[in-house]
This record gives structure tokens, C-alpha cells and sequence, in this order.
């Protein structure tokens, strides 16, 4: 093998190593440009989050408000049935009271009626 000797000036040399170090440094702005708007693009879809996930809040809110309402209507009308099953209930007792308290009566009258002969 020959030991050949190649010479270059200092100054081509520094020049080559700076070129490299400009084009370096240019393609790691580049990805941190690239990088910066992406982290812009991510907050503000992070604040968009935000605010969406604020305003479900204050859904949930109304739809628990709503919820209880409806909660509260249901126990009135399972007592107001109740109530009404418990009437129902009633119903029967009376009228056969009401129709035994008739008959009793026009026993009554009938037997007085027979008894004294007509004359009150």
C-alpha cells in the first residue's frame, strides 16, 4: 500500500465542517418547528377538550336535576296508587254496608208495618 499524502487547507476543512453543521442545525429546526406546531395543535385540542368536557358537566348536572324530578314524581304516584289500591279496597266494604244497612231498614219498616197493622 502506498501511504499517499493528501493535504487540504485548513480553511477548506473548517468551511466543509461548518456546511455540515449549518445543514445539521437547519434539519433540527426544522423538526422543532414541526414539533412546536404539533404541541400547539395538541393544547388546543386539549383547551377543546376542556371546554366540551365543562359542558357535559353541566349536562350531567341537568340530566341528574331531571333524574331526581322524575325519581320525585315516581314516589308521589306509587303512593297515589297505593292510596287508590287501599280506596279500592274500601269500596266494597261500603257498598255492601250501604245495601245491608237498605235491607235492614225495609226489614224493619216491613215488620213494624205488619206488626202494627198498618198504622204508624
Amino acid at each position: 500500500m502506498s501511504n499517499e499524502t493528501v493535504t487540504y487547507s485548513l480553511e477548506a476543512v473548517l468551511t466543509r465542517i461548518e456546511g455540515k453543521i449549518d445543514s445539521l442545525q437547519k434539519d433540527v429546526n426544522q423538526k422543532f418547528d414541526k414539533i412546536d406546531e404539533r404541541l400547539t395543535k395538541v393544547e388546543i385540542g386539549q383547551s377543546e377538550l376542556k371546554g366540551e368536557i365543562k359542558a357535559l358537566g353541566f349536562k350531567i348536572e341537568g340530566i341528574d336535576k331531571r333524574l331526581e324530578k322524575v325519581e320525585n314524581e315516581q314516589s308521589v304516584l306509587v303512593k297515589s296508587v297505593s292510596d287508590l289500591q287501599g280506596f279500592r279496597g274500601l269500596i266494597l266494604p261500603l257498598i255492601v254496608g250501604g245495601i245491608s244497612a237498605g235491607i235492614g231498614a225495609i226489614i224493619t219498616v216491613s215488620i213494624r208495618f205488619s206488626l202494627l197493622g198498618g198504622n204508624p
